[in-house]
């Protein structure tokens, strides 16, 4: 069987939350659960590493403005981390190649990880938190459900992302307004925030 349903769904997934994904991936393969997960993810250094980088994660996305400043410094971990696991999967089955594998969940990560900091950056011009919780959670939910269910249902679990992932770039269009006008905002702060500190600094 091809690798590249659960190299999907792992991509789709890692966008949204890469620790949770190793994670998951980890503890399937080491209690035996998998034969689909490599050992490299097994790893207890592995497990421990993503285990607190995931509770890290857990607090952050859940903090107004702290949830896109953490999306922005995981623009490039996210999609790198689909790659890596995407490769290694494809190592461990045989089925696809390495290159191709990392091409899929890198890629997919990427666009997964748009419509999640995208929808964050909409989500934070609305003046109340209980949005930015409310929505994490269900993304934590989504990616552990859904990563489970990938590993013994790949197929089906690779379609449900795939529908997924449209959604959200649906959705991510037509929000793209807030968006611009949440980053025309911060950047306002920021100038304003500059010409204050060079009016309250003394003349020299």
């Amino acid at each position: 069987m091809s690798v590249l349903p659960l190299v999907f769904t792992s991509g789709w997934a890692s966008g949204i939350n890469a620790y949770a994904v190793v994670l998951l991936l980890g503890i399937f393969g080491a209690t035996g659960l998998t034969d689909d997960v490599p050992e490299s993810l097994q790893r207890t250094d592995v497990l421990c590493v993503a285990g607190v980088l995931f509770l890290c994660e857990a607090v952050a996305d859940k903090i107004p403005y702290v949830d896109s400043v953490w999306d922005a410094v995981h623009t490039v971990i996210r999609p790198v981390s689909g790659a890596v696991v995407g490769a290694l999967l494809a190592g461990q089955s045989g089925s696809l190649s390495d290159l191709a594998a990392g091409a899929v969940g890198g890629s997919t990560a990427l666009a997964s990880h748009a419509v999640k900091a995208g929808t964050r950056m909409a989500i934070n011009t609305s003046p109340e938190p209980a949005s930015n919780f409310v929505v994490s959670v269900a993304e934590d939910l989504g990616v552990g459900g859904l990563v489970s269910f990938a590993m013994f249902y790949p197929e089906a679990a690779a379609i449900i992302a795939a529908v997924l992932l449209v959604i959200g770039l649906v959705v991510l269009v037509f929000v793209a307004h807030r968006i611009r006008r949440f980053l025309r905002r911060r950047a306002q702060r920021r100038e304003e925030k500059r010409l204050a500190e060079r009016t309250a600094a003394p003349p020299g």
